[in-house]
């Protein structure tokens, strides 16, 4: 049996008190089987291990139990990936995270916010006068002159901006 996560085929959902070992060089999904659907509630991986208790000894196990109700609700999912190295292991590993936000992943990344800056209105007004630029601080030339706006860009490093003509 097997189940597809992304692109990405999965040996299992098995149940967690039928898993044995060894696993070596994979990730690992634990899924909660609600009626006919499984719900990925944690995504890891492991280098390697023989130990049977390794999954109900792991340090997210209550909270497992507590999502799926009960030990006998709780499945695993694995995909080997002996041929990938440790970085591309965590890169699997990431975009499962981001795609499903596992509820046990203590781990998962908040979406950081861009940073914005505002700019005084006399500086979008004017393009006359020389603009630093952000990225590196020399300075910017206008690159196109259009209909409404200006398209300005550095003379080191190219970054490119655009400034509204009044």
């Amino acid at each position: 049996m097997s189940i597809q996560i992304l692109q990405y085929e999965f040996l299992g959902p098995i149940k967690l008190q039928e898993w044995g070992p060894p696993m070596e060089k994979v990730v690992f999904l634990i899924m909660s089987r609600q009626n006919d659907s499984f719900n990925i509630i944690y995504a890891g991986n492991c280098e390697k291990t023989s130990d049977e208790g390794y999954l109900t000894a792991h340090s997210s196990f209550k909270c497992w139990t507590d999502n799926s109700g009960s030990e006998k609700s709780l499945y695993v999912a694995i995909f080997p990936t002996s041929e990938f190295g440790n970085e591309e292991r965590e890169k699997i590993l990431d975009k499962i995270i981001a795609r499903y936000r596992p509820v046990c992943n203590p781990e998962i990344k908040k979406e950081e916010k861009p940073q914005y800056k505002v700019r005084p209105k006399s500086d979008l007004q004017n393009t006359s006068t020389k603009s630093l630029c952000p990225c590196c601080g020399s300075e910017m030339k206008v690159d196109k002159v259009l209909d409404n706006t200006t398209i300005i860009r550095c003379t080191e490093c190219g970054l490119s901006d655009t400034r509204l003509n009044s």
